[in-house]
């Protein structure tokens, strides 16, 4: 058994560091296409505020979004109390929730600036679906799982919608990210000189970016599913610690 638990940690810590290096991947290559081929940042409601907007969805609700789900699949979380890694799961997602926030606050400025209509698109739409679906799950998951009031019936009730909704948000969210790539390629490149049906240098390097944020998703996913990376269960005492319990 111990030989197992070692084979299954090797793997996972494996599995990190390729998702770590493809999250970074996301993140920065996301950066560059907007500092390089769309004019860089700023935040003064022009098109150079929107730019944050990818930045910041690309870094929250998928690579921060990612990374805090997996905090109960860390081997060093299978054993001891749990109200820790309860801790970090929320303040993690917690972190990513604001950082969506401020991207939302970039792209619906930047509309107002430029007389642009609010949430007109499919892709709008399945945005601020998940931003939606994100904000409930992070406050019904505090309430129910951190908060002492809730019944160890009532978890058990809720704990396996709490993880289908998480791994439905991060799915929505890649599908928003791939989307949103697509519509802004189309609103970019459609002039004679480079339409995106020429597939330019920019073009490539968008479509790679969506791969990127493809294969992280899938992999993040993979290791949520993957049973021999799921903490065992404990027991229903170990399992309810509420927060600021008098013995954590």
């Amino acid at each position: 058994m111990e030989f197992l638990i070692r084979m299954a940690s090797g793997w996972f810590y494996l599995s990190c560091m390729v998702l770590g290096s493809l999250g970074s991947m996301c993140i920065l290559f996301t950066t560059y296409w907007m500092q390089y081929w769309r004019g860089g940042f700023a935040w003064d409601g022009t098109v150079r505020m929107f730019n944050w907007h990818p930045v910041l969805m690309v870094s929250s609700m998928v690579v921060l979004y990612g990374a805090a789900s997996l905090v109960y699949r860390l081997p060093s979380s299978w054993v001891g109390p749990k109200l820790p890694w309860k801790v970090l799961h929320a303040a993690l997602h917690l972190l990513a929730f604001a950082f969506t926030v401020l991207g939302l606050i970039a792209v619906f400025r930047f509309h107002s600036h430029s007389n642009i209509t609010h949430l007109y698109s499919l892709h709008s739409w399945l945005g601020i679906t998940t931003v939606t679906l994100f904000a409930c799950q992070w406050f019904l998951g505090f309430a129910v799982f951190l908060l002492p009031w809730a019944s160890q019936w009532l978890r058990s009730l809720l704990k396996p919608v709490h993880v289908f909704f998480g791994a439905s948000i991060l799915s929505l969210s890649i599908t928003s990210v791939i989307s949103g790539i697509n519509e802004k390629l189309f609103f970019v490149l459609k002039n004679a000189t480079k339409p995106y049906s020429s597939l330019p240098g920019e073009a490539v390097f968008a479509n790679s970016t969506g791969l990127l944020v493809v294969a992280f998703g899938l992999l993040v996913l993979y290791i949520l599913l993957a049973s021999s990376w799921k903490r065992p269960d404990s027991g229903a005492l170990t399992d309810r610690q509420p927060l600021l319990h008098d013995r954590e």
